[in-house]
């Protein structure tokens, strides 16, 4: 028999994995409101980053507490079976019993992929990254042999947890090295950060950045204030490793260019796109029914990144792709079968040129260009988020209106 205490246990624990999958806390608590009220049990709840807490209570049955902490992050494919299990809990269909049931299989799940097809798949993704980003004959050499380099040591990181802590520094470090003897044994006379870029797009904090403006913008300032820090230390690492590189090595930080470069033709960044999302598949191993939306998602997100580029310029693209990616994430959802919009907002969020810029900008500030970098590295991330919020405010207004 249901008890207000196994009620509260499962609500607590749904709402921490919730924030293990990356979802922000206004829609944990709206989760929980929503779950409360169709279970008819008065609650208040406490949601941060890292906590969450559940208090309950009915007539004559005392008050129930539980505290669960948000682990580490769920896996990409563990977030579909979480999205179905979320939607039923909000609508009071799921037996709180049968519900922590279903939790503990979708977070006991086995990776669906070998060990060896994530790393090919992460090879896949950068190379496609470096179609879209900066297409050359060498570049997509080098991000393909450097992406499969990267995935090894993100394979190898998984069984060693205090490595993984220092991962992002070690693969930025890794990749620009590589970069830079290849670049002095060919007798370049820079290296372009665009081409370091793609192997090292998995540590790039669009999740964070992300979360922590719409957080911000709901007044959750202690998670926003506090994801936002972390993403800014995230890219932070990255340029660490990139510049201690090129150190090391004697290479001087004005030789690190940013300046976009296509030797391919206007067609490469097209066919990158799909290249890549046949990577994030092989990487993150989604179900294959993904495939389809993803490859939408995608082309909606960098075609309204292009065509803002093309009319308005490149910070006001990343807001239109920003925006655009959030519209078409959440009208896809509409669509029986259609995937969570999480799933959806974070492959083409990793697409948008700017937050790339946001890398270089920031290993500028460590070289010549740093006075006008801070405002680059800014901009080109901040466009980008806000983009996504208005997207979800615009959503949210059309919403009031057809109803």
């Amino acid at each position: 028999m249901d008890t207000i205490d196994q009620q509260i246990r499962f609500l607590a624990r749904l709402g921490a994995a919730m924030g293990a999958a990356n979802y922000p806390v206004p829609l944990i608590r709206q989760m929980l409101d929503r779950a409360s009220a169709a279970y008819g049990i008065p609650t208040d709840h406490v949601v941060l980053p890292n906590t969450v807490q559940v208090f309950g209570s009915t007539p004559g049955s005392g008050t129930a507490v539980r505290s669960v902490q948000v682990g580490a992050d769920l896996r990409f494919d563990q977030t579909f079976p979480l999205a179905r299990l979320v939607s039923s809990t909000m609508r009071g269909t799921v037996d709180p019993a049968d519900g922590e049931a279903r939790l503990d299989r979708i977070l006991s799940a086995p990776r669906p992929l070998p060990a060896w097809l994530p790393v090919l798949g992460y090879g896949v993704w950068s190379a496609g990254l470096a179609l879209v980003l900066e297409p050359s004959p060498l570049n997509l050499l080098g991000a393909t042999v450097l992406g499969l380099l990267v995935g090894m040591l993100a394979a190898v990181a998984q069984r060693f947890t205090a490595l993984a802590q220092l991962l992002p520094v070690i693969s930025a470090f890794v990749v620009a090295a590589v970069s830079i003897g290849v670049a002095e044994h060919l007798g370049l006379d820079h290296v372009g950060l665009r081409a370091l870029i793609p192997p090292l797009a998995m540590f790039l904090p669009g999740a964070a950045i992300t979360l922590a403006v719409v957080e911000l913008t709901s007044r959750d300032t202690i998670s926003g204030a506090s994801r936002l820090i972390a993403g800014f230390v995230a890219l932070a690492q990255l340029a660490f490793g990139i510049v201690i590189a090129a150190e090391l090595l004697g290479l001087d930080e004005s030789h690190l260019s940013g300046e976009p470069l296509n030797k391919l033709g206007e067609w490469a960044p097209w066919v990158g796109v799909a290249v890549y999302a046949v990577g994030v598949m092989l990487f993150f191993g989604p179900p294959l029914s993904f495939l389809p939306w993803l490859l939408l998602i995608s082309y909606t997100a960098y075609s309204a990144q292009f065509v803002g580029d093309l009319f308005l310029g490149g910070y006001a693209s990343g807001f239109c792709g920003g925006l655009v990616l959030t519209l078409g994430a959440l009208a896809m959802t509409r669509r029986r079968g259609a995937p969570p919009a999480v799933a959806l907002i974070l492959p083409g969020f990793w697409l948008l040129v700017p937050g790339s810029i946001g890398l270089i900008g920031v290993a500028e500030l460590f070289g010549a260009d740093g006075d006008s970098a801070l405002g680059v590295t800014f901009i080109s991330m901040i466009s980008v988020v806000l983009g996504l919020q208005a997207g979800l405010v615009a959503w949210q207004l059309g919403r009031r209106r057809r109803g």
